[in-house]
Parts: structure tokens; C-alpha cells; sequence
């Protein structure tokens, strides 16, 4: 099957040309950040697919980890994430996280995010799963939305920083091997911006399964439009379930923070008993796989849908104060978490796999980088320690930005192909109907526990869709992300599939034992490879 380069059709002398030094995708801390790292001369622009405020980021509630704490080090953060990413985290890249974690956190002080404090003005340092020291620095339990709205504040002071919303982008511009820009849908027309750099920091690919706290835009267009272009992609079996998702019939997406574990929170099964000592010595500190297959096991032992998380030996003005939004949302439902046990469930929430790149976030494509969700840098391994994910937005954003200056003292024009032409089909084809039954597929075969037989179901499935809706014609957003998402899943199922191994977050209950020897490596996939495995399947 020859996999189509672009998703439309187009003729760039008849589109609307946007020309910028510098495009970032995504509006989350990865994308905000590293354009406020960029240098003032700069003129760049941030097209988001939704409003600015709409990202995982703004989501995020326990905090960024950071080795501030007596007794704590840049060192034993590292061995901690290290050990949670079950053999496959590339240690000089954590490295590199670790010991520029503190100058981060200082620039976010410097901008002004609003940072618990206890004592004389030190940052309040909680502890969250996987860690052996109080490291978790904090806004409450709204992190992420304390930050991005800092962020996103202090972008709008910059003369040099577009924001430009509701922007489809469709796929990356090339001329060989040298990135030219985006293709996007704006304000209902095919447009292309033009520019020499593009930073992809759209997010994961948590929306094709039903069952996330991910927000509607996280759908995989990031590592869709990348492979398309030529990028490779890594680690996309291993997808993140969180263990303590509210489990309520009116929400079950929101997250309840690790952070109320590390306040001693116990997890109890349906029949009120505590369980997770007989899984892990660290209890409910274990890694959240641990815990997330801890809970489904107690599923099916009581034949029950949630467990419960029991805090009520806390006084209530502490929980109040300590987790304003959580508390305020469960008794919004009807629950007081100082008198009450809140019922839960695991639910996806975090992809460790996406656009393959360095330390530096260059992916193999002159000019296209990528950071944050999007991007696999072999930082989380095959599971992710609890509150890295916001600290790698930052680090490796400004570790972007430093390389860029550089990039422009060759001021080369950039060409990049003026048209694109292929026989679409026509047809009917409800991409919501689609995506919908994918994203229960996914629950249902790709999920926490996961067997060759429900694995190949669920190829199954998508192999029938790709084969109806490739080289279609995308006259919608809903189309677009339809694309992705049938791709993006069929990678996580094939790369799962090929992984007969359990590590970390990737767990085959037909291979339930890690095995060094055979899988301590990553699964790359490229355009090529996709294709071949949609042909021999």
C-alpha cells in the first residue's frame, strides 16, 4: 500500500502564502515556552487547533519535578526516573533533564507563576509515585494552568509572537529533505505558512482511545503528518494509563492528582480493602503501571468498574487548601472528599512514544523539530515518573530555542513543492463514526492488559478503515484528524503486537515477563515500514 505524502490536494500558487522565521504547533507548555526562549528578532508564529488555552498542559494538576529538597540531587532524580522507565530511557538525555530542571523552574519564578511556598519563602515540595524524594514543586492541584496562563501572558507581550487560532494544520512542507513549512486549514480555506523552522509541540495521541483525560485535540496529528513527511516515530506502544481517574456517571475524565497519594490517600477495592501492598512494597507510590494494573485486577477479582481512593482521615480545610480544584469538582458531584471514599478507575492519560528526535529535538528533517508530548526523546523510557512531563516541555522548548540563531546565518530561501495531485475517492464516510469505534477498539484490545488474539482484533478493525478511507477526499477537520488517527493506532497495535514482552506501561499478559535479551530496545517505525506492515497484514 503506497501511503499518501499529503492529505489534500493543493496548488500553492493558488493559496493565501504566510511567510514566518519560525512555526510552532501547539499551544501547551512545550509550544508557549519555546517561543518566549526564542530571540527577539525572530518573527514567529503559534497556530493552535483550538483556542490557546485548550492543551494537556493546561490539564496537568501535580506539579513539575525538580531536585530542590534537602537530602534531595539532580543524581537521585535521575535514578528514580531511570528505574520507572523499566530499561529503555536514554540516560544521556535524562541527564540533560535532570540538571537543567532548577534553572527552568527559576525562569517560571522569574515570569511570575505563583508557586506554593511553606517556611521562609521556599517552594512547598510534595511527593508523587516512583519518587524516592519530595520533589513535586506546585500551584495547588492546577499546576499546568497556572503555568500556561503565565506563559501565555508573557507571550502576548512579545511584539515578535503571533497567535493564531483554530488552525488545522494539515501537514509539513518539504523540498527533500529540508523542512518548508506547514499546510493547514484556516478559517475554512487550504492556507500555507511558509518558514525555514517548524517545531511540531502538538501533543499526544490520547483521543483514539475512548476511555483519557486527554482534551478533544490530543487525536495524533503531530506524529500523523510527521511520518507522512518522513520523520520516524518511536515508543508508540507504550501508552500511560493514570490510576485514579474520577469514575462518576456524569465525569469520567477527570483526574484525580497523584499528588493526593502523596498525601497519603489509600486505595481501597469495592469492598472497602486496602490492596496495593499485596502488589508493590511501595503501595500507592508504586509506578502508576503498577498501580493501574493493580486496580484492574481488583476489577475482575470484586466484578467491579471503579475502586476507591480513601483521604478522609485528612482534616477538610487541608484538602481545601491543598487540592482546591479536585475537592471542589468532587463535591461538585456530590462527594466530600474529607467524609467520603471517591470512586476511580484507571483511564489513559499519557503517550511516552510519538516524533523521534535527539536531545537537541531534531528529528532527521533540516529544520523540523519537535518537543513535549509529540516528541520521543527516549527521556521517559517505556513508562514515565510521575510530573517529568511538564519539566521536559521546558527543558528541551528552550533547548530548541538556543539552536535556532544558528540556523539563520545561512539565509537560504526555501523552496518546497508547489503542488500536489492524486485521484481521491469519493464517498460517504462519517469520520466521527469512525473515530468512535477505534477509540473503543483501542480500550478494548489495546489497553492496560493487552493479548496477541485481542491485539490482532483490533488490526483487524483499523486495517478496515484504512483501507476505506486512504486517499480520500479530507474536505473537513473531522476528516484530518480521522486520518491520523486510524494510522497513529495501527502503529500502536503493530508495535505492540511486535513487543511479545512486558515493560512498563506495555503489558501482554500471553508475555507477562520482561525479556532483556530480545526486547531491551525501541521499536522505530517509518513511512515505509508502516506501509509494508499494511501490506503483509
Amino acid at each position: 500500500m503506497k501511503l499518501p505524502r499529503y492529505l489534500i490536494n493543493f496548488n500553492s500558487k493558488e493559496l493565501k502564502n504566510e511567510s514566518y522565521d519560525v512555526i510552532i504547533i501547539g499551544s501547551g507548555i512545550a509550544g508557549v515556552y519555546t517561543a518566549l526562549c526564542l530571540p527577539d528578532n525572530l518573527n514567529v508564529a503559534i497556530l493552535t487547533k483550538e483556542e490557546i488555552n485548550i492543551s494537556n498542559s493546561v490539564l496537568a494538576q501535580g506539579g513539575i519535578a525538580v531536585s530542590l529538597g534537602k537530602g534531595d540531587s539532580p543524581e537521585l532524580h535521575f535514578k528514580d526516573t531511570i528505574a520507572a522507565g523499566a530499561g529503555l530511557c536514554k540516560e544521556d538525555v535524562v541527564k540533560f533533564l535532570v540538571n537543567n530542571a532548577e534553572s527552568n523552574i527559576n525562569q517560571l519564578c522569574t515570569y511570575g507563576v505563583r508557586f506554593d511556598k511553606e517556611g521562609k519563602g521556599n517552594l512547598s515540595l510534595s511527593r508523587e509515585a516512583a519518587h524516592s524524594k519530595h520533589r513535586i514543586v506546585h500551584v495547588g492541584d492546577a499546576t499546568g494552568k497556572e503555568v500556561c496562563d503565565t506563559l501565555i501572558k508573557e507571550v502576548h507581550k512579545k511584539n515578535n509572537v503571533s497567535i493564531i487560532e483554530k488552525v488545522a494544520v494539515i501537514d509539513i512542507l518539504t523540498s527533500g529533505d529540508t523542512c518548508a513549512g506547514v499546510l493547514a486549514r484556516y478559517q475554512g480555506e487550504p492556507v500555507i505558512f511558509q518558514s525555514r523552522v517548524v517545531i511540531c509541540a502538538a501533543g499526544g495521541y490520547g483521543r483514539i482511545y475512548h476511555s483519557t483525560t486527554n482534551p478533544e485535540v490530543a487525536t495524533g496529528d503531530g506524529a500523523g503528518m510527521a511520518l507522512r513527511m518522513g520523520a520516524e516515530l518511536m515508543d508508540m506502544e507504550f501508552v500511560q494509563f493514570h490510576p485514579t481517574v474520577l469514575f462518576h456517571r456524569k465525569n469520567k475524565t477527570f483526574l484525580i492528582s497523584e499528588a493526593v497519594r502523596g498525601e497519603g490517600a489509600l486505595l481501597k477495592n469495592i469492598n472497602g480493602e486496602r490492596f496495593m501492598p499485596h502488589y508493590h512494597s511501595m503501595a500507592e507510590l508504586a509506578p502508576r503501571d503498577i498501580v493501574s494494573r493493580a486496580i484492574f485486577s481488583e476489577l475482575e477479582k470484586t466484578n467491579s468498574d471503579h475502586v476507591y481512593l480513601d483521604i478522609t482521615f485528612k482534616d477538610r480545610e487541608f484538602l481545601k487548601t491543598r487540592f482546591p480544584t479536585i475537592f471542589a469538582k468532587c463535591l461538585e458531584y456530590g462527594i466530600d472528599m474529607s467524609k467520603q471514599l471517591v470512586p476511580v478507575a484507571p483511564s489513559e492519560h499519557y503517550c511516552m512514544g510519538g516524533i523521534r528526535t535527539d536531545a537537541f529535538g531534531r528529528t532527521g528533517i533540516k529544520g523540523f523539530f519537535s518537543c513535549g508530548e509529540a516528541a520521543c526523546n527516549g527521556i521517559h523510557g517505556a513508562n514515565r515518573l510521575a510530573s517529568n512531563s511538564l519539566l521536559e516541555g521546558l527543558v528541551f522548548g528552550r533547548n530548541i530555542a538556543n539552536q535556532i540563531t544558528e540556523l539563520y546565518k545561512a539565509n537560504k530561501e526555501i523552496h518546497f513543492e508547489e503542488s500536489y495531485d492524486i485521484p481521491r475517492k469519493t464517498g460517504l464516510i462519517d469520520p466521527e463514526e469512525i473515530m468512535e469505534d477505534i477509540r473503543k477498539t483501542m480500550d478494548k484490545y489495546a489497553g492496560i492488559v493487552r493479548t496477541k488474539e485481542g491485539l490482532l482484533k483490533a488490526r483487524e478493525k483499523i486495517k478496515k478503515y484504512i483501507d476505506e478511507v486512504t486517499d480520500i477526499e479530507n474536505s473537513t477537520h473531522e476528516h484530518i484528524e480521522m486520518q491520523n488517527m486510524v494510522f497513529v493506532s495501527w502503529i500502536v497495535v503493530n508495535s505492540a503486537l511486535m513487543r511479545e514482552e512486558s515493560r512498563g506501561a506495555h503489558f501482554r499478559s500471553d508475555f507477562p515477563q520482561i525479556d532483556d535479551n530480545r526486547w531491551k530496545k525501541n521499536i522505530i517505525v517509518s513511512k515505509e515500514e508502516t506501509a509494508a506492515s499494511l501490506l503483509s497484514s
